[in-house]
C-alpha cells in the first residue's frame, strides 16, 4: 500500500502535518502547476522564489532517502492533474494532503478523491498558533472582531511575553504607541546577508524569465533565501542586527531604502522555511539577552502572533462571501501607475519602485502610502486586490484579502477595523523624506500644486460621509468638515475631480 503525499509550495517544512507519520515507501509528490503560477500574473520574483524554493526542499528529500515524485513546469495545468497522474505512476492507494491557505485551493482539493478515485485525507495545518475552531470560538458573539483582543488570548495560550504571575511583559499588553518615531536624519538601514543564487536559482530565474516575461517586476535584484538554512541566517540577522531599532522605526519611510530595519522574513514564514513560531521565539530570547528592548520586541511578536494569525481567523471564517462585500461602493479602475511607477507623487514612485525591483515593501508602505491612495480614490477592490496579490512575494490571499479588503480600502465596512485607515499628505510627510523631492507641495491643500492626498483624503470624507457619519471615530473629522465654508469645499472637489479624471495622463516630471 503506497500512501502519496502531496506537499504544495507554500508548505515547505518538513513537520507540515502531511509528513508527519512519513514511512519508507512513501511517495512525497511535489509539482509546480501552471494555474497557480498564472491565475494571477504573479510578481516574476515571487514565481522564482517559490520555484527555486520548491527544487531545495524536494531535492533535500531525496537526498536524505526518501520517495520524491517533483514535477516541474510544463507537465501539468492543474494540481488535480498532477496528484491523478502520481496516483496512477505509484499506484498510490491513498492521498495526504495539508490543507491549503487559500478557500480556492481547497474547494479543489475536496474534489482529488472523485479525480483519482483512492481515499484523500487533508490534514490541519498545524503551523499556526491557532486553529480555525480557536477563531470560531473567539469571534462567536461578537458584534465586531478586534485584533488586540485575540492576541491577548493568544499570549496568555502560549506564554508569550508574559511573566509567572499571568500578567503581559513590562505590565503592558501593547506598545504601539512608541513604535511610530521618524527617521533621523542621516540614519540608513544596516547591512543585511547577501543569497547570491545557486545554480538552481539561476536556472529558476533564467526560465521564469522567459516563460513569464509579461509579469509584473524584475529579477535582477533577486536576493531571497531560497533554503532552510539560508532562512535561518536570515532570521539571525534581522534579531542581531536590526530587531534593537526595529520598533521605533518600524513606521518610517526613507527614499531609496525599501527595508530599512524591517525583517523581510515573511516570504519564508508564509512558504514554511521558517515556523512562525521559532521567528516569535528568536525575537523573545533577545529581549530576554537584554538584546533588544521591549517594544521592539512586542512588535514585532505583535505582527506574527497577533496580525498574521488574526488576519488568517477573518479570511476563513468569512470566506468565500467576504471578497464581494463593497461597502464604499468603490468602483473606479486601478490607474496604470500601479504597474510602471511612473507618477509625480514621489511616495508612490518610491513605494511602488521598490515593489517592482524587489517584490517588497513594509506594512506602512502597504497600507498608508499604495493602500492609503487606493482608499481615497475609490478603487474598485477587485482591481486592488489583485494588485496586492500579484506584487508581493510574501502575498496569498488568505493573508492578502483581509489585509486589503478590510484594513487597507474598508472594503468590508468594518468587520475588524474600526475606521478607515484614510490620511492626507501630513502623515507621509510625518513618517517619511518623500515630499521633501516631490513636485507637488504637501503643504498646499488645493490646486494643481498641492498634494492630491491633500485634497482626495477630504473628497473622500465627503463621498462616504452616508456610509461613515454615524461612525464615532470620524465624528470629529466630519465636524470639522463641516466648518468648512462653500468655497473651500468646492475648490476640494475640483482639485480632486481634475486629478482623478486625468490620473493616467503621463506625469509632468
Amino acid at each position: 500500500m503506497t500512501v502519496l503525499r502531496f506537499v504544495l509550495g507554500d508548505q515547505l517544512d518538513r513537520n507540515v502535518s502531511a509528513l508527519a507519520d512519513l514511512a519508507p515507501g512513501d511517495v512525497v509528490l511535489g509539482c509546480e502547476v501552471a494555474a497557480e503560477a498564472t491565475y494571477v500574473r504573479h510578481h516574476k520574483q515571487k514565481i522564482a522564489f517559490l520555484f527555486s524554493a520548491m527544487r531545495h526542499f524536494f531535492a533535500g528529500l531525496e537526498a536524505d532517502g526518501y520517495v520524491v515524485d517533483y514535477r516541474r513546469y510544463g507537465r501539468h495545468a492543474t494540481f488535480t492533474e498532477a496528484v491523478v497522474a502520481a496516483v496512477k505512476a505509484h499506484g498510490a492507494t491513498r492521498v495526504v494532503v495539508t490543507e491549503p491557505g487559500e478557500w480556492r485551493v481547497l474547494e479543489e482539493m475536496r474534489g482529488f478523491e472523485a479525480a483519482a478515485g483512492v481515499p484523500v485525507e487533508i490534514r490541519s495545518d498545524d503551523r499556526f498558533f491557532a486553529d480555525h475552531s480557536d477563531f470560531r470560538r473567539f469571534a462567536e458573539g461578537r458584534k465586531e472582531l478586534r485584533m488586540e483582543y485575540f492576541y491577548r488570548d493568544l499570549r496568555r495560550t502560549t506564554g508569550i511575553l508574559m511573566d509567572e504571575d499571568g500578567n503581559p511583559a513590562g505590565e503592558r499588553w501593547n506598545y504601539d504607541q512608541e513604535n511610530r518615531k521618524a527617521l533621523p536624519k542621516g540614519a540608513a538601514a544596516p547591512a543585511r546577508p547577501s543569497f547570491p543564487p545557486d545554480e538552481v536559482t539561476a536556472e529558476v530565474i533564467a526560465f521564469v524569465a522567459e516563460e513569464f516575461a509579461d509579469h509584473f517586476g524584475t529579477l535582477e535584484a533577486f536576493d531571497w533565501p531560497v533554503t532552510r538554512g539560508d532562512a535561518l541566517v536570515a532570521l539571525d540577522a534581522f534579531v542581531d542586527t536590526c530587531l534593537p531599532t526595529f520598533g521605533d522605526f518600524q513606521d518610517a519611510m526613507k527614499a531609496g531604502e525599501p527595508h530599512l530595519f524591517h525583517s523581510l522574513l515573511s516570504p519564508m514564514i508564509n512558504c514554511g522555511l521558517l515556523r512562525p513560531r521559532e521567528v516569535v521565539d528568536r525575537a523573545v530570547a533577545a529581549w530576554e539577552a537584554g538584546a533588544a528592548p521591549l517594544n521592539a520586541v512586542e512588535g514585532f511578536v505583535r505582527q506574527i502572533l497577533g496580525w498574521r494569525e488574526f488576519i488568517r481567523g477573518v479570511y476563513w471564517l468569512k470566506m468565500p462571501a467576504y471578497r464581494d462585500t463593497n461597502a464604499l461602493g468603490a468602483a473606479r479602475p486601478l490607474p496604470s501607475f500601479y504597474w510602471t511607477g511612473e507618477t509625480d507623487m514621489r511616495c508612490m514612485a518610491e513605494a511602488i519602485g521598490a515593489t517592482r525591483d524587489h517584490a517588497y515593501a513594509h506594512h506602512i508602505q502597504r497600507l498608508m502610502v499604495t493602500g492609503n491612495f487606493a482608499l481615497l480614490a475609490g478603487i474598485a477592490p477587485a482591481e486592488i486586490e489583485e494588485w496586492y496579490l500579484v506584487v508581493y512575494a510574501d502575498a496569498y490571499e488568505w493573508v492578502e484579502l483581509p489585509n486589503v479588503h478590510g484594513m487597507a480600502i474598508f472594503a468590508d465596512g468594518g468587520v475588524f477595523a474600526s475606521k478607515p485607515y484614510a490620511a492626507s499628505g501630513s502623515y507621509i510627510d510625518r513618517m517619511s523624506d518623500y515630499c521633501g523631492g516631490c513636485r507637488y507641495d504637501v503643504k498646499a491643500k488645493v490646486g494643481e500644486e498641492a498634494c492630491p492626498f491633500n485634497y482626495l483624503y477630504w473628497n473622500f470624507l465627503m463621498e462616504a460621509r452616508e456610509r461613515l457619519a454615524r461612525n464615532p471615530r470620524v465624528g470629529m473629522i466630519y465636524r470639522t468638515l463641516d466648518k468648512m465654508d462653500d468655497d473651500r469645499v468646492a475648490a476640494i472637489r475640483q482639485s480632486a475631480k481634475t486629478f482623478l479624471d486625468g490620473m493616467d495622463d503621463p506625469p509632468l516630471t
